[in-house]
């Protein structure tokens, strides 16, 4: 029976054993990302061979449509991969998430035609997003000049396309409109600014700044852009709807763009319990040197504290990601959209989320001792990986509650023009 969307109800999902391959491969990978982890910071990304072998096995296909050879997997299986490849190494864990993760932009938003060519069975597609406007447009015949330095365009190392967002005005004077652009390889220069000890931490996440000299792009390859699509109509579906038959390319962003930064900072956290673990088996407390920390109640408590924090944490992430799918679904059934109070809702849960993940790591990094502190200590990789996560624009939970507060009331939001 069809929707009221007109949108066939899908009966089959990915194949449950191939979700349960990739995350065993990607647990199988955790023990060498970690024996790797000094020498992938200093080069500020992934190694090549790391790179072939999440393409050869699929890694960069999991959001992608069926129709196109991707796995088109749930966004709660993608995280959980991409948290299993985070607990090897958070940073490529960031690194990787969000250089694979938006296929599901493009798969929602941009022609037929266009995901055609992009998404080419053979090949693989990585493109980073720079989310918030930059650089500089203009229009022209059929398209747009773009030119501009975009900063913190983490996966660009293998990327394939670079998408920005950035304004133009129609006239001297008009307001102005925000599209996103596709932008090939060969028209930016990935510059040298991130990895070693340029950031206080996740250094291995390919988050360079791109220069675009000035560049046309075919008016195909923008689509405009407001408001993480929060408040899109939906009354006759998406492009991603219409083609690929699944809610999960209805086109909703808040949700996933801030999920991408959560599911490594939980990779983290779990990374951090797995190697307090170590060291309350393998070292005395400080004050009895025949005492095991692993038998201190004191250490105990801080363990148990940190797991279930981070239990937590990967808990409200995965409860949001069914929520989202819930949503889509209704949609389906109902053209009913998915309202901007739910959308910033999602959004702060998952801030909490990353909240608690950092609480936890935290807690551990700051009870473990002093020789957690020295640059080789993986604890302190962890703890500085999770600062650049609390300090990015979109994990700022105490401002970001008034979003949630208004939307709720039917208040305008003051955020995103919303």
């Amino acid at each position: 029976m069809e929707a009221e969307t007109g949108i066939k109800q899908q009966t089959t999902g990915p194949n449950p054993a191939e979700i349960t391959r990739l995350i065993n491969l990607a647990e199988r990978l955790q023990e060498g990302l970690r024996t790797s982890q000094r020498e992938h910071d200093d080069l500020g990304t992934y190694s090549p061979s790391l790179h072939q072998q999440f393409h050869e096995h699929g890694f960069y296909r999991l959001l992608l449509p069926r129709r196109y050879g991707g796995f088109e997997v749930s966004l709660k299986d993608y995280y959980r991969v991409m948290i299993a490849i985070a607990r090897g190494h958070p940073a490529i864990g960031w690194n990787l998430t969000l250089g694979a993760a938006h296929g599901l932009l493009v798969a929602s938003h941009w022609p037929e035609a266009v995901q055609d060519e992009l998404f080419d069975k053979q090949n693989y597609f990585v493109a980073p997003h720079r989310a918030f406007p930059d650089g500089r447009c203009h229009r022209v015949n059929n398209g747009f000049m773009v030119e501009g330095v975009f900063r913190y365009c983490t996966g660009i190392t293998y990327s394939t396309h670079l998408i920005v967002n950035t304004l133009y005005s129609e006239s001297d004077g008009a307001p102005a409109k925000s599209i996103n652009c596709i932008i090939p390889r060969k028209n930016y220069e990935i510059l040298d600014d991130w990895g070693g000890d340029r950031t206080l931490g996740m250094r291995a996440s390919g988050s360079n700044s791109a220069r675009v000299a000035a560049t046309f792009i075919p008016e195909r390859m923008t689509v405009p852009f407001s408001g993480f699509y929060a408040n899109q109509d939906v009354s006759q579906g998406s492009i991603g709807t219409q083609l690929h038959k699944n809610p999960l390319y209805l086109g909703y962003l808040m949700v996933p763009y801030h999920a991408n930064l959560v599911a490594p900072v939980i990779g983290a956290a779990k990374a951090a319990l797995d190697e307090y673990q170590t060291i309350l088996q393998t070292r005395p407390t400080t004050l009895c040197s025949s005492l095991r920390r692993e038998d201190d109640n004191f250490y105990q408590q801080l363990f148990g504290q940190a797991l279930v924090l981070t239990e937590a944490a990967e808990a409200i992430l995965l409860q949001v990601c069914d929520q989202q799918r819930e949503l889509g679904e209704r949609w389906q059934r109902t053209a009913k959209p998915i309202s901007l109070s739910e959308n910033v809702k999602g959004w702060g849960a998952l801030q909490q989320a990353g909240r608690l993940a950092c609480d936890a790591i935290e807690l551990l990094f700051h009870t473990a001792g002093s020789s957690e502190t020295r640059k080789d200590a993986r604890l302190l990789r962890y703890f500085t990986d999770a600062q650049m996560y609390r300090s990015h624009t979109g994990s700022q939970w105490e401002s970001f509650s008034a979003y949630v507060g208004r939307a709720q009331l039917g208040k305008p939001l003051d955020f995103l023009n919303l």
